[in-house]
């Protein structure tokens, strides 16, 4: 999930796996697959960045919870 802003300041947060596209004319709307569409703050550069690091935060803990292979036994 990432927390954007809308217009009269309230925050709330979307599932960033569901975005389908992000618009700017001026005001940034993000579109979902479902078709909703959320007007925010952000910038469009803002919000594909706040997905990177949405991310890139799921890749480490994925990462993290996984057990290195154990060494090979030597011969």
């Amino acid at each position: 999930m990432i927390v954007v802003t809308r217009l009269n300041a309230t925050r709330f947060a979307i599932n960033a796996d569901l975005i389908e596209r992000i618009q700017e004319n001026p005001d940034t709307v993000v579109v979902m697959v479902n078709g909703a569409k959320y007007v925010v703050r952000e910038t469009m550069e803002e919000v594909i960045s706040l997905v990177a690091g949405h991310r890139a935060r799921v890749v480490s803990l994925a990462r993290q919870s996984v057990p290195s292979d154990p060494p090979l036994p030597h011969r």
